[in-house]
């Protein structure tokens, strides 16, 4: 009876052990950090809550002293810092590719721009130059633009790309994605005039910021360029006039249309195209992922 008794534990246990190995085998292994940071600018007199995501291995490679590429992921229009992590499962790919996240605040209508019309929206000094400061000063990045990309949806997408054009040093690479790369085709947009300043009278304005219309500054801007839109979205017709001005120019770009519309289920395919592309980039310009670089 005794045997009997003590036999029992030990079964229950190896049952216990054996389930706990197989849902550990079973669950994914994405260790990326996830952090809020509050980054101030000076430019607009405030400070900007910001996502950043780490890899798993930030904290443990060469006793932390490894740096990393840095990948920024812009919201669209009404949307927040928090968007990007909400919607999609893009963590895991910092795990996957190494890189850093960044996914900074850029008001619900600011178009990343800095406007001449409301002196509290400068969304690009913000985050051109301020975010990219304090990524730089509080974590471990490769602070080159070899090593630095932008990108974003929507609203982002087009900030992604007019970013990179006026700040060239700071990006080496840029993407959009189901960009507004037009924005005079969004006049409708409920604040967008509130940046942009009326489209009648300030229409040289609207038309010197559209994408479209300054394709040809990618020509000697030497930026690894990648752009998608799906072949459902409102403003696939725009982004297909930037992708031909683009093919007449010269400039070497990779570009997509995939199934889809304006929706999150879109967007979270995409970005896995758009990272691999922009780590595809950082290895071309000599980054390693498996590399101690200090």
């Amino acid at each position: 009876m005794q045997t009997a008794l003590a036999i029992r534990p030990l079964k229950s246990l190896a049952l216990f052990l054996a389930s706990l190995f197989a849902l550990c085998l079973s669950a994914p292994s994405w260790a990326f950090q996830t952090r809020i940071v509050s980054i101030p600018s000076a430019a607009m007199h405030r400070a900007f809550d910001a996502t950043v995501v780490l890899p798993d291995d930030y904290d443990a490679r060469g006793s932390g002293s490894a740096r990393y590429p840095v990948i920024y992921v812009l919201h669209g229009s009404g949307g927040s810092y928090a968007d990007w992590t909400s919607n999609t499962r893009i963590g895991k790919l910092a795990d996957h590719y190494h890189v850093m996240l960044v996914m900074p605040d850029g008001g619900h209508e600011s178009w990343y721009i800095d406007s001449p019309f409301d002196s509290s929206s400068q969304y690009e000094t913000y985050v051109g130059t301020e975010v990219v400061s304090y990524i730089d000063a509080h974590f471990r990045t490769l602070a080159s633009r070899q090593t630095r990309a932008i990108t974003g949806l929507s609203m982002g997408g087009f900030g992604a790309l007019r970013i990179a054009l006026d700040h060239p040093q700071a990006f080496g690479a840029a993407g959009s994605i189901s960009g507004a790369v037009d924005p005079r085709n969004c006049e409708d947009e409920p604040g967008i005039d509130r940046v942009f300043g009326n489209p009648a009278r300030h229409a040289d304005f609207w038309t010197r910021n559209a994408i479209v219309e300054g394709a040809g500054s990618f020509e000697h801007a030497h930026i690894a360029l990648t752009i998608d839109c799906g072949v459902d979205d409102s403003f696939v017709q725009s982004n297909r006039v930037l992708h031909d001005k683009l093919i007449a120019l010269g400039v070497p770009h990779d570009y997509a249309e995939r199934p889809g519309g304006h929706t999150w289920s879109y967007w979270s395919n995409a970005i896995r195209y758009q990272v691999l592309f922009f780590a595809t980039s950082f290895k071309q310009n000599g980054w390693h992922p498996n590399a101690q670089q200090a």
